[in-house]
Order: structure tokens, then sequence, then C-alpha cells
């Protein structure tokens, strides 16, 4: 099923702004083909992101000299609202910034957390067993503490321009006057009608009258626009405290499987800037967000993985590139397992997973010329005791990525999520989705004798697969991508980097490239593209594959003498730049 801007759209945009406006295949409609098209190029500013409505929203605010921090605030916030079963305002984040006038690089940990009365047990059954996944997700035993809304709050407070309370126009008029339901929302909330049936709430607002919201069909949120008001005027203490706040924990501890969010959790709840962490490759830095996000560490452990290995003379159909690419992966995912979480509950050997010297020993696995029978965790320098058991959490994809460039180079990429597709299926009188984060965390606490580094923890944030990304070369940045996905999300985003660098496609050939993803033992290979030809080669150097969708999102821009910008054709997102 295809998609077009709207002519009220495309009305508003001026003459000089460029747009991709390719039709795409959303996921649950018609498959995952990746169509061709050019990247959008511009000469000073771009935003991309996963639907048309809101990188129109951004690319007003930078049209009026807002900056990408102003931008973010207006495409999450109509986000939330068209496509809700990604991000918003019940959710959490993480971004990713480059400050052009200082020229340094920073990051914001905007993750739920858990609740200070969740403990390690949380997702087991009186028996010790672990839960069902879907059992702990739907309902309010699997809703942290949102972080998404005080992280647009202070994004804007450290480097935003525009006035805060008109960065909502866009979503608050949308939301009033009502949006036409998209092709991927439509299939979406058909397929999962039975789940949203769960909450009155939330099946009154997708499933009226006992039937899924419509292609096409206008769809209005009134209670959204007034939380965004509130937002508006009072900033987030509308929604930590108040009449939001409690309706947010009314609605998880009300719920069918009632969770144990509090209004002291809201009121205790805080951003974090951290530190990004950066791997060498290729002359190249590529730095994103650290724990408790597992995306700059694996990402960076794939490529440092890599980069002995002469990949891009190989090529993108390479079966032996893919091999490498591949395995890299499932050592990097074996590390993930065993040391990756929230690193102010569990200590992390940062330092040591991306050491060049550990790298290069764990390189030296690939040299061979078939896959690689068995991975495990490797011991990385340290100077903590070793006696961590490997994380078998499970992260089913939703989310959404956006990537800005402002007038004056600042760059930000930012992941955001509720979790699942439509998170808890919790829907908070104030009109948005509460998230299912906690079931990131793994369900069980021990194996073998030893602790889980992911387990819950009160307070604590779940590890997370998201990684927005922000390629520096010379202290300037390159590329700035990111994507949805799940744990896939790791792949998806090595893939683009390594098409863009190694294999010098543009940005939107590199974001269009078929996927082929390697975190356990099995290549997922991209269903209808070139990718499933490669099953056989792949099965001869000793893999087992399967060819299934693999809806990633990624949203790019790279940065040179122009600005050129690439969105996932496998979505509905678009770029404008001008």
């Amino acid at each position: 099923m295809r998609i077009a801007l709207t002519l009220s759209l495309l009305l508003a945009l001026p003459a000089q702004a460029q747009i991709a406006t390719d039709a795409v295949t959303p996921e649950g409609a018609t498959g995952t083909a990746t169509e061709a098209r050019a990247p959008v190029e511009a000469e000073n500013w771009m935003v991309t992101a996963a639907n048309p409505l809101a990188v129109e929203a951004g690319a007003r605010v930078l049209r009026e000299g807002g900056t990408a921090a102003d931008a973010m605030v207006a495409v999450q916030t109509v986000l939330g609202l068209v496509e809700p079963q990604s991000s918003g305002l019940g959710g959490g984040a993480f971004l990713v910034w480059y400050d052009a006038a200082t020229g340094e690089l920073t990051t914001l940990d905007g993750r739920e957390t858990a609740p200070m009365a969740a403990t390690p047990k949380l997702f087991l059954k009186d028996d010790g067993t672990p839960m069902e996944f879907f059992d702990a997700v739907v309902g309010g035993l699997s809703v942290g503490t949102p972080g998404t809304p005080m992280l647009l709050e202070e994004a804007h407070r450290r480097w935003g321009r525009t006035a805060w309370s008109t960065l909502f126009d866009d979503a608050i008029g949308l939301a009033e006057d009502g949006f036409a339901v998209s092709p991927r929302l439509a299939a979406l909330v058909a397929e999962d009608a039975d789940k949203l049936s769960v909450s009155d709430a939330t099946a009154a607002y997708f499933l009226p009258d006992g039937q899924a919201i419509a292609e096409g069909s206008t769809l209005k949120n009134a209670a959204y626009a007034e939380t965004l008001r509130k937002l508006a005027r009072d900033g987030t203490d509308a929604f930590y405290s108040g009449e939001v706040a409690e309706g947010i924990v009314a609605t998880v501890r009300g719920a069918a499987q009632p969770g144990v969010l509090t209004l002291d959790d809201l009121t205790a709840y805080d951003v974090v800037e951290r530190e990004a962490v950066c791997a060498p490759y290729r002359e190249a830095e590529v730095c994103g967000m650290g724990p408790p996000s597992s995306g700059a560490l694996t990402v960076g452990q794939i490529l440092g993985l890599i980069e002995p290995y002469d990949i891009g003379a190989m090529g993108p159909d390479s079966a032996e590139a893919w091999r490498i690419i591949g395995d890299a992966s499932r050592l990097a995912f074996a590390d993930r397992g065993r040391y990756m979480a929230d690193s102010d509950y569990v200590p992390v050997p940062v330092s040591g997973l991306l050491d060049p010297a550990y790298l290069a020993e764990r390189a030296d696995l690939l040299s061979g010329d078939d896959s690689l029978p068995e991975v495990s965790a490797g011991t990385p320098p340290w100077d903590h005791a070793m006696l961590l058991s490997d994380d078998r959490s499970i992260e089913l994809p939703s989310t959404s990525h956006i990537s800005v460039v402002d007038a004056d180079g600042n760059a930000l990429s930012m992941t955001t999520t509720i979790e699942n597709g439509f998170g808890s299926r919790l829907l908070a009188p104030g009109g948005f989705l509460l998230n299912n984060e906690l079931t990131d965390f793994s369900f069980e606490t021990h194996e073998d004798g030893r602790p889980i580094a992911n387990r819950v923890e009160p307070g604590k944030r779940p590890r997370s697969s998201m990684a927005p990304t922000i390629v520096m070369r010379d202290d300037k940045p390159v590329l700035v991508v990111g994507s949805p996905g799940g744990s896939r999300i790791i792949g998806y985003v090595a893939k683009t980097i390594i098409a863009h660098m190694d294999w010098d496609m543009d940005v939107q050939a590199a974001i269009a490239l078929p996927n082929m993803v390697n975190r356990f033992g099995t290549f997922d290979l991209e269903e209808g593209t070139s990718a499933a030809d490669m099953a056989g080669a792949l099965q001869q150097l000793g893999f087992e594959t399967e060819v299934r969708d693999l809806t990633s999102g990624l949203h790019a821009i790279a940065l040179g003498e122009t600005l050129t910008g690439g969105a996932d054709p496998r979505r509905e997102g678009v770029a404008i730049g001008e």
C-alpha cells in the first residue's frame, strides 16, 4: 500500500525545499520492499523522521530560525500523535548532540526508570519461573517512569532558541482538527486489536465501535491536545505532578495487571547527561549512547572487529563480507549479554569492551573461511571481578528515530520509544500511551548462581539497544543516523555506517540496502530483497538463515559540502531540507 504526502502539506512547502516523497511500504501492510530513490540535498538545514506530518513540523521550526533541539520537540510531539505505537510522552528516549559553537559532543539519557517498589522478582511467577513475555507486557506491571517529556524540556533549555510554548502548535492543531490515519498505523492497529481491547480507554480510541481505525479516516485526540497545552504553558511540572501524573498512576495501578508506579516515582525522575561513547573506525569516530544503552558499545565493537578486514573491497554482494560482519555481530552480542546494563547500578567495562588490543584479539577469530561454530563473551580488560551471567531478555521492535542538522551546524540524533508496539496498551487520560519498558529487563535475576547485570532493581534503567549515532571526522560530524527495531537496531545502524563509509553509498542507498542481521547465530535476511538470495551462499559458510520482515526505520543525514538526507523506504518517513 503506497502513501503520498497530503496536498495541504505539499502546498505548505516553499519552492526551495527538497523532500523525499517516494512511496513506501509500511510494515504490516504489503511487505518490506526497499525502493530506490535519491537522497535529499540541502544547503542550510535538514530534518528526517518517520512521518511526513512530524517532519514538516520540524521543518517549520528550522525554517523560522529554530535550532535542532527546537525542531526535535516539534517532531516528537507530532510523532506521539500520528504514530503512537512507536513513541510519545509516555515513553523514553536517548539523545546525542553535537554543539557547533563549542565542538562538544554529549548525550542525554531520558530512559524510563523502574519504580522504587519494583524488585528483581517483578516478572517471576509464584513458582519462581519467568512470566510469558506478553503476559508481562500488557497492563501496568511493565510501565516504567516516562522520561521523554523531561528530555524535551532539558534539550530545549540547553540548546533551544524558539519559544518553548510555540513548539507544540503543530501537534495541538493536528490533535484537535484530526489527522488522516496512515496505512501503517491502520495495519498495526488491526493486527494488535486483541491486545488493544484489554483497556477500555485504549479500545475506545483505536477500536471505536469495535472496529479498528481505518486507513484515511480522521482521528482526533482532544485529551492529547490539552496535555500539550499544559506542557506549553507550565513545562514538565504539568506532566510529573498534578492531574496528568495522577492519571498516569491511576491507569497503571488500576489496570487488569496492575503495576507499582507511584506519584513519588514521577516526582523523582530526572534526565541524566552522560559522556558519549566513541569508537574509532576508518579514520572516524563513531559516537553514541553508552549504558544503559548497549547501542554505541555494540555498534562500536562490530566496527572494531571488522576493521582489520577489507570489507570495502569485498563489496555489499559478498557473502564473505557478510560472514565477517555477521560473526563480528555475534561476538559483540555475546559481550552485550554478559556485561551491558545501567552503569549506575552495575559496573560496565566500557573502555575494556572497546580496547584496541581486546578487539584485535577477538577479530582474529574471524580470520577463518566459514562461520564460527559457537561464540561466547570475551574477557575485556576490567578492574572488577567478572561474576556475571548472560542475559536473555527479549526486545520486540517498535520505536522511532529523528535526525536533525540546523543552520548553525548543530546536529541531533535521537531514538525514542515506548518499547513494544503500542507499549503497555494502556492509554493514559492525557491521551498518550504508556510504555512497557520494564520488559527490557531480564525476567530472571540469576543464572547458575551468578547475577544477571540487566536484572530489575528499584530506580534502575533497563538496558536498551537504541543507537542514536553521530559519526565524527576531524572533530566534525559527517553522519547522523539511527533506527528503531529492537535489538536489531544495532545491526541496522552498523549496516548503514558500513555501506556509507566502506561501500561509498550515498545516505539514501545505504539506508535502503537490504538488511542482514546476525545476533545469536541465525542470519536474518530481509524478505523480498536481494538479501534473501544470499541464503544459499551463507548456508554454505555454515550459517543458519531465516528470510523474514526486517523493518528498520533508519533516518540519516550526511554532512559534506551539502547536507544529504535519507528516509527508510520501509516506513512512512521523509527528509526535508533547504
